[in-house]
């Protein structure tokens, strides 16, 4: 764990080692929610195509981070690890790109009014200037921005719908070693006691620190002077609604690129996406990894079984034996066959947060649920109970049963 990018990019090290600065708070929505991102339904279909993706040595992985002093709940949610990215929203990009370079003044106007339009849907500006975007919309850096900006509005309005329009605080935050990020916070609704989504976007010199732990998750970089100049980004959420029979989620998508000496350039992505129940409901169970398995299966077959143990592996109290939750997917360094493959991969995971998880939150929202039950999911949240055992054939003992012996929710 020492050596893990969940080290790497957790609280300590990116909110520490990058930092962050003065927040610009503001509320979201400023409107009734309607419904829909850039013309396409919440939760639309995910892409296919790529197939035999890889991944490196290292084993670790959480979100990027950079809002430790603004709501610490959430940042603890990062360092342990977005839904549906609208499927027009990256028709346009596709678009955008195609267009030939003896465009006239008006195709250029077209492209920047484009560009400028899908920006508007989100929950602040992207971070990186449109002018900068615009500039190299297809570079991979770009493609994920606009993706985790994109994941981020369309999670946070389908939390909000479903909280009856409630109200997030958007904090929007600058690194002064460059970069920035944005924290979307829902607290105290009708529905969700806390949801956080939060998007980093950060660059700059990588710390020897951080160099050091990404050598020794087998990472060999070629350094000037001891420098590498790096980029990261990523989409992380933790959400918690108040009923009892409402699952906890969370979900982390990054990527990470790192410049070597001699201006070649090492890649990875990461992420994952896992459900806490504080009680076990096994059509909720299935629903929730078949979702996940119909977005791997779209790559390859391989993924979902893979990244599912490793879930079920990463995620783990090692001192009670216990898993986080029921599970879900998680994986690290992945960086093969090529950047497009592993970027539409991470596509069709973040398409299937919305439809893995609202479906549940709707559907249990409203359940009756006695004091005990309430006091059993503050207890599973917050352990403040030492050593606490259930009753023997309980629903309490049900899901500490699963959480010992993780299952295949899908077979």
């Amino acid at each position: 764990m020492a050596s893990s990018l969940g080290r790497l990019s957790g609280s300590r090290f990116w909110s520490t080692a990058l930092g962050c600065g003065s927040p610009r708070p503001r509320a979201w929505p400023p409107g009734p929610a309607t419904g829909r991102f850039c013309g396409t339904p919440l939760g639309g279909p995910g892409s296919g195509g790529a197939r035999g993706l890889g991944y490196g040595p290292g084993t670790g992985g959480a979100g990027v981070g950079g809002g430790a002093r603004r709501a610490p709940w959430l940042v603890a949610g990062l360092a342990a690890g977005l839904a549906g990215v609208a499927a027009a929203s990256l028709q346009h990009l596709a678009r955008a790109e195609m267009v030939p370079r003896t465009e006239g003044v008006s195709g250029v106007r077209e492209r920047a009014d484009e560009l400028a339009l899908r920006c508007s849907s989100f929950m602040a500006q992207p971070v990186t200037a449109l002018s900068e975007l615009r500039a190299r919309q297809g570079d991979m850096k770009t493609q994920m921005e606009l993706l985790i900006m994109e994941t981020q509005a369309q999670v946070c309005q389908a939390l909000a719908q479903l909280d009856r329009g409630a109200n997030f605080s958007v904090d929007r935050w600058e690194r002064k070693e460059g970069g920035g990020g944005i924290s979307c916070v829902l607290q105290d609704g009708h529905v969700f006691e806390k949801a956080g989504v939060s998007i980093s976007v950060v660059h700059g010199t990588l710390s020897e620190e951080a160099a050091k732990q990404m050598r020794n998750r087998g990472k060999v970089f070629k350094t000037k002077n001891g420098q590498l100049a790096f980029s990261a980004m990523g989409v992380s959420s933790v959400i918690h609604p108040k009923n009892p029979h409402a699952p906890t989620f969370h979900f982390n998508y990054r990527y990470f690129e790192v410049e070597e000496a001699d201006g070649s350039k090492q890649w990875w992505f990461g992420g994952g996406c896992d459900l806490t129940p504080t009680y076990l409901n096994q059509e909720d169970a299935v629903h929730f990894h078949k979702t996940l398995k119909d977005a791997c299966d779209q790559h390859d077959p391989s993924l979902y079984p893979k990244f599912k143990k490793w879930c079920d592996d990463y995620f783990i109290i090692k001192h009670r034996g216990e898993r986080r939750g029921i599970g879900g997917i998680f994986f690290d360094d992945l960086d093969s066959p090529s950047k497009e493959d592993v970027f539409h991969f991470v596509q069709s995971c973040a398409r299937a947060v919305v439809p893995s998880y609202i479906p549940l939150v709707q559907k249990h929202c409203n359940d009756p649920f006695t004091p005990q039950e309430k006091q059993w999911q503050q207890l599973r949240r917050g352990r403040w109970e030492y050593m606490h055992a259930p009753s023997k054939n309980s629903k309490e003992a049900e899901i500490l049963e699963v959480l010992h012996h993780p299952k295949d929710w899908v077979h």
